[in-house]
């Protein structure tokens, strides 16, 4: 079975880091894509960014510059390093994983994934 773990979250001033972690665990399928969504109540959902198993990588506008997603294949671990955060980066942020590459959909925002962890809560505030 499948599962998605995030971690990491956290309440930051505006200007600070944090660093997000999905462990993916029981996922054995080399052709994949990750993806980092995040929603807040009263808030579309967003992805705001995409890595695939051909290591490419994609971001919202909203966060380029900002942030940046990797993964350690050996530990099955994604991660979102986020920098300079502002207050409208609050959000619960989670993670996604299906077959495929990021560059398959046409609006990650909207797309359903095969697996989603529970989301970690990430509060910018000053």
């Amino acid at each position: 079975q499948v599962q998605l773990v995030e971690s990491g979250g956290g309440s930051v001033q505006p200007g600070g880091s944090l660093r997000l972690s999905c462990a993916a665990t029981g996922y054995t399928d080399s052709y994949y894509v990750m993806v980092w969504l995040r929603q807040d109540p009263g808030k579309e959902r967003e992805a705001v960014a995409c890595i695939d198993s051909e290591a490419s990588t994609t971001y919202a506008d909203s966060v380029k510059g900002r942030f940046t997603i990797s993964k350690d294949n050996a530990e099955n671990t994604m991660f979102l390093q986020m920098n300079s955060l502002k207050q409208e980066d609050t959000a619960m942020y989670y993670c996604a994983a299906d077959r495929g590459r990021c560059s398959d959909y046409d609006d990650l925002s909207l797309a359903d994934f095969a697996y989603e962890g529970q989301g970690t809560q990430v509060t910018v505030s000053a």
